[in-house]
């Protein structure tokens, strides 16, 4: 599998925030995009998540085959709003997500149990602390199966044992050949990954 983009510009509320973007990764590999606030870094991952049009440039994705024929359709995305409704508990948010996607990949419980959250599944995702939320939000890339992860802030909120575990959840998901980009300040414990660097529009 090889995620490609050629020459990317994005837009937000018709301004250019970013042109000229291209990167290519394959199976395994992961990309970390840094630069400072409003370089168009989360605009990036939208984009490349269908989430937003790109204004110009191309995005491709081969090896996918029928199981994922777009790039989009390979993608999960990770916000920093995390995509929970606060009244529901946490085990319905998941189930709703899984279902959403489709393609299985663990139980939700199995989910839950892999970020060390097995006892809160029956409380509304609105009663959990923000490292809580963000916990069950990772959970969410387990449950069903999508070979893109875009990941944006991913460890905020996270105490330095939850940021261990996560690295080592994006290590997993790379040996299986999975692919990652990640916009973020902080380090998140890969090796040998691509670097880069937004500045923003010129």
């Amino acid at each position: 599998m090889r995620l490609s983009a050629e020459n990317i510009e994005g837009r937000r509320g018709g301004e250019t925030i970013f042109s000229g973007i291209g990167f290519t990764l394959g199976a395994g590999e992961a990309l970390v995009v840094t630069g400072p606030n409003g370089a168009g870094k989360s605009t990036l991952l939208r984009v490349v998540g269908g989430l937003l049009p790109h204004a110009a440039g191309r995005l491709s994705l081969e090896g996918g085959g029928e199981e994922f024929p777009s790039v989009e359709s390979a993608c999960h995305y990770l916000g920093p709003d995390n995509a929970m409704k606060t009244a529901l508990t946490v085990s319905e948010n998941l189930g709703f997500w899984q279902s959403f996607f489709g393609r299985p990949q663990v139980s939700v419980m199995e989910a839950l149990e892999t970020v060390g959250l097995e006892t809160i599944g029956h409380l509304p995702f609105g009663y959990l602390s923000t490292g809580q939320r963000r916990r069950v939000s990772i959970a969410k890339l387990l449950v069903s199966h999508r070979p893109v992860w875009l990941l944006d802030e991913p460890t905020s909120g996270l105490d330095k044992r939850s940021e261990a575990h996560f690295s080592e959840l994006m290590r997993t998901h790379l040996e299986e050949g999975g692919i990652i980009v990640a916009a973020t300040h902080l380090p998140l414990g890969l090796e040998s990954v691509q670097e880069l660097r937004m500045e923003g529009h010129q």
